[in-house]
């Protein structure tokens, strides 16, 4: 089978599965198959795949119907630039997360950083390789995680930078840090329901939801942040698009200053930030 064939028939598949962006997946998916980056795929349209390519691919696509996302199937995630190996014991890095890392970027470079609930590491390792006179400390509560997040880091070089620790929030963190960021998870309980099962069936519920109206995460990051951040240090977390008001309350009230939400590329709040008092 040319491979111009074999695509058409896995957008055809995809898109009868009512897929979103069926091209562009398929050409992913086949591109993982045979080892090469998705914008050459089509450069060889007439190329004949193996019998063990062809299978490959249709097993792939199967997998894309079910509703797998691409980079659990491929176990990869472009974020920053960078590629992560994504597991199915972290949370799958979004496009919106990159906020953060561009938020950074505004503000004075940071020689020490904190990274909450790091999950793959794409936080902490994306700043450390960003800032390589840096330092950084990264922790999670997953064992899989944190050796998700060393194995990012040893492939971006930044390993001998980044200090992994096992820990609930702040309890195994010692010292100050000039930036604190987190992504933690946020999902109101009841919200769950309303996932995309891409999200809901292959997420890990720890990195998705603390239960409840989804906030607990932002009261122990706040109640604990001016303790570990410098004086005028900066704290940047991601949060759910109907929580900034709910957030930088709780900021507010933990005393921390210049508390300012911000919103992601569709207009949507993502991103609270804040400074410790001076």
């Amino acid at each position: 089978m040319k491979l111009i064939d074999a695509l058409r028939r896995g957008v055809g598949r995809l898109s009868e599965a009512g897929i979103e962006g069926a091209n562009r997946d398929a050409d992913r998916l086949l591109a993982h198959v045979l080892g090469v980056e998705a914008p050459m795929v089509r450069l060889g349209a007439l190329h004949a795949l193996t019998e063990e390519e062809a299978r490959a691919f249709d097993a792939a696509v199967d997998r894309r119907v079910k509703r797998e996302p691409v980079s659990r199937i491929v176990g990869r995630r472009l974020f920053w630039g960078r590629w992560f190996e994504v597991t199915p014991d972290v949370l799958d890095p979004r496009p919106e997360t990159e906020g953060i890392i561009a938020l950074v970027a505004e503000g004075p470079a940071p020689s020490r950083l904190l990274d909450l609930g790091t999950g793959s590491g794409i936080l902490a390792v994306t700043l450390l390789a960003e800032y390589e006179a840096a330092q950084g400390v990264a922790t999670d509560i997953s064992p899989g995680a944190l050796e998700a997040a060393a194995r990012n880091a040893a492939m971006h070089g930044v390993a001998g930078r980044l200090e992994l620790r096992r820990s609930d929030w702040f309890a195994g963190v010692e010292g100050t840090f000039d930036l604190i960021v987190s992504n933690p998870p946020y999902i109101a309980a009841d919200e769950l329901p309303d996932l995309a099962p891409e999200v809901l069936n292959h997420d890990p519920d720890l990195a998705l939801t603390p239960g409840g109206d989804g906030l607990s995460p932002y009261r122990v990051i706040a109640g604990d942040a001016r303790d570990h951040l410098e004086p005028g240090g900066r704290l940047l977390v991601e949060i759910g698009h109907r929580q900034g008001a709910s957030v930088c309350d709780i900021f507010r009230q933990a005393g921390l200053d210049a508390v300012t939400v911000h919103p992601d590329m569709e207009g949507k709040d993502r991103i609270v930030s804040a400074l410790a008092p001076r």
